[in-house]
């Protein structure tokens, strides 16, 4: 073997043994994407050969987590496509506060900040107080990095851009409090979350919600897997409540899609009932 790449059939060994030896589930990923990305980790680590790869992810729970950190893709930041983020707050949020109590899942939150940017448009409609936002991810070091809030100080002009396109009117800055090289936000943001290791390849539905976000995740995954957790969002989702999808993923050619309208322009769907 070539330093620093892998076949499809060696692929296929890897992908079993992850579900064999610690149950993650990746064989309907994106074949393209999965085999690009053990690729770079096989060049960035430096493996001889792809036995001692197969080796350290097998026998090592900690390189493990480290392989999953860099197969699973967290780019995000807050109020990421601000116009997206307008819809919610004009229209979404008026049909949810209707509500006696507001759950909403974010599903595949990465580091959170999309659900910090979800809290603090329910804070500023005073929403927050009779609402429950669920966070999770397949990656448990990344729920970690969500839970603490603290991100660098570096990208909060970008994400006070995003804020205010998205219709903010406050200061931004009042979100958090800023030490050395990193904010923190507020603990009454994140007071409403409940944030969870969750695998929407074989976890099943936990709760009944009104509103659920899973942007930029179904990209990565195979028609029959996306197919898979449609249906787990569908029996996740009251009748008449929304589901936001990232801005190159659909609905549309889903055997669900009879079930739902899309509101406006953007990713975004209704349940008809």
């Amino acid at each position: 073997m070539e330093l620093g790449t892998i076949d499809d059939d060696e692929l296929d060994i890897l992908l079993n043994d992850l579900l064999e030896v610690y149950g993650y589930d990746f064989t309907d990923y994106s074949r393209a994407s999965l085999k690009r990305r053990v690729n770079r980790l096989l060049q960035i680590d430096k493996f001889p050969s792809f036995a001692e790869f197969r080796y350290k992810v097998r026998a090592s729970p900690e390189y493990l987590k480290r392989f999953v950190e860099e197969i699973t893709v967290n780019v995000t930041e807050m109020f990421r496509d601000p116009f997206f983020y307008k819809v919610l707050r004009l229209e979404i949020l008026p049909v949810l506060s209707t509500y006696p109590l507001i759950r909403i899942w974010h599903a595949g939150c990465s580091t959170g900040e999309e659900v910090y940017s979800m809290a603090i448009m329910l804070q500023e409609a005073n929403l927050l107080q009779k609402s429950l936002l669920y966070a999770t991810d397949l990656n448990p070091d990344v729920i970690k990095k969500a839970m603490a809030g603290i991100f660098p100080l570096s990208q909060m002009k970008q994400y006070s851009e995003n804020y205010i396109l998205s219709g903010g009117i406050r200061d931004f800055s009042s979100y958090y409090s800023a030490k050395y090289n990193h904010v923190k936000f507020n603990e009454d943001l994140r007071a409403k979350v409940i944030f969870a290791t969750h695998n929407l390849v074989s976890d099943r539905s936990f709760n009944e919600f009104q509103l659920i976000l899973c942007r930029n995740v179904l990209i990565y995954f195979d028609h029959n897997l996306q197919q898979k957790v449609f249906t787990l969002f569908d029996q996740s989702l009251e009748p008449l409540g929304f589901l936001a999808l990232g801005n190159k993923e659909t609905l549309r050619f889903s055997s669900l899609s009879s079930k739902y309208n899309q509101v406006g322009k953007e990713k975004i769907w209704r349940k008809v009932a």
